[in-house]
């Protein structure tokens, strides 16, 4: 009763994650008609693809603060909403001022989204499943971009409006994930932090750990009790969470300099960079997501058992092979075939198994309840800022200094992660979120 529950509240939010990606990558299929439907200048084009991601950015900064007042389970309505608005608003927008507010409203949804999603799976997961559980968000985000990429496909066969439907049929999963949320519970460490509601939290623990549901409860009540006088009056920045905050920034800054976003944006310019032709750059690009989709889906199912250090030391060595590969190709001019879409992705395969499926997970896990939010916050628009200045600089750095210095900056940042998780990541995996905050914050 209790794992269907959990697993069915899990896979609720992380709707939140597949609109995530869906709304992120279906402006790909679309941007050449809207470019063309409005006349846009090369400015008024790169912002109207850009304005969701300044959103986003927004979304995330801010995500914290609904979050915390208003719970997670209320928050998530309003993403739902904002996805659903954000659809049919670019759907039927009759100038392009009006399309522009609803591609910025869906940002706003992705972001707060990367916030409050994997905080509630984080806060209603058992310790042994929740990396597999916060796991589900970034799988459907994943699967969200290739649900996206295919619909693209099918509706442009209908003809020049079809941009429209492309983005219009994201009114489908928003409305069945506004109507879902419904039937999910509030989250119990935010009912007892933030309410003081404790028998309506007890209530939902008995769902999730029916043994151990009173030593979870006092557990949490603990948790803010026992933290060092002051915590809880104190920000984030206080130097008191001197630690989950450094390793928050840390991941989040070296999940963007593997490359990662300007792979999956630009990943036709890199082919055709290499020497292919436009339909190979296609079909290849359409291999990136496929493989990405795969090894999220293994790293997801095996998380809770290795750890999430352990992907990442695989995961780093994996990165740092496989674009040092791409840089000395770049170097050498000899393009053989498909040499670099090959060792893209073997990339792609290494970053699904480790970053792309550990971030959300633990940056969910290591911040004191009393902060999460505030914490999944730093940690998210952290992770878009820096989506944002390497989506925006790549074509430039690529076209000035070429493959083979681009793609070795990128290596030469994976040195440094490896470095990083090698020395300072701590594992989470099996502990209880209060286990986490005494070993991490108070160690």
């Amino acid at each position: 009763m209790s794992k269907n529950s959990v697993m069915a509240w899990s896979m609720v939010v992380a709707l939140g994650g597949f609109l995530f990606g869906f709304d992120t990558a279906v402006i790909s299929g679309a941007e050449k008609s809207i470019q063309q439907f409005w006349h846009l200048s090369v400015f008024a084009h790169g912002l109207t693809i850009s304005i969701a991601l300044i959103g986003t950015v927004i979304g995330s900064l801010l995500g914290s603060k609904p979050s915390d007042r208003f719970g997670r389970k209320n928050t998530l309505y309003f993403v739902a909403m904002a996805y659903l608005l954000a659809s049919l608003g670019t759907a039927l927008a009759d100038n392009w001022y009006i399309f522009m507010v609803f591609r910025f409203l869906g940002g706003l949804g992705v972001g707060a989204s990367s916030v409050t999603a994997p905080i509630y799976i984080s806060e209603v997961s058992p310790a042994d499943k929740r990396g597999r559980l916060v796991g589900l968000f970034q799988f459907n985000v994943v699967l969200g971009i290739l649900i996206s990429y295919l619909s693209n496909y099918l509706i442009s066969q209908l003809g020049d409006t079809s941009w429209r439907l492309m983005l219009g049929v994201q009114a489908i999963p928003a409305l069945i994930f506004l109507i879902l949320i419904k039937f999910i519970p509030e989250s119990p460490r935010w009912l007892i932090l933030k309410k003081g509601e404790t028998r309506r939290a007890l209530e939902i623990l008995r769902i999730i750990n029916p043994l151990n549901c009173d030593q979870e409860l006092v557990s949490i009540k603990n948790s803010r009790l026992e933290s060092t006088p002051g915590m809880n009056s104190e920000g984030l920045f206080s130097g008191h969470y001197k630690l989950p905050v450094v390793l928050a920034i840390a991941i989040a800054f070296f999940n963007q300099v593997s490359g990662i976003n300007a792979i999956i944006y630009y990943a036709p310019r890199i082919f055709e960079m290499a020497g292919l032709g436009a339909s190979s750059s296609l079909l290849s690009t359409v291999g990136i997501g496929m493989v990405n989709f795969i090894f999220t889906l293994l790293a997801i199912n095996i998380i809770d058992k290795v750890g999430r250090r352990l992907l990442m030391l695989i995961g780093s060595v994996g990165l740092i092979a496989s674009l040092s590969m791409v840089a000395v190709t770049f170097y050498s001019g000899h393009f053989e075939g498909f040499a670099i879409p090959i060792y893209m992705m073997i990339f792609i395969a290494f970053f699904a198994f480790s970053q792309g499926a550990v971030i959300w997970v633990f940056i969910s896990e290591i911040f004191p309840n009393q902060v999460r939010a505030k914490g999944q916050t730093l940690g998210s628009s952290t992770h878009w800022i820096m989506a944002a200045i390497i989506a925006f600089s790549f074509p430039w750095f690529a076209e000035k200094l070429g493959g083979t210095v681009t793609f070795s900056f990128f290596s030469a940042m994976m040195v440094l992660q490896l470095i990083f998780v090698w020395r300072w990541m701590p594992e989470t995996k099996g502990k209880s979120l209060e286990q986490i905050e005494t070993s991490v914050v108070m160690h």
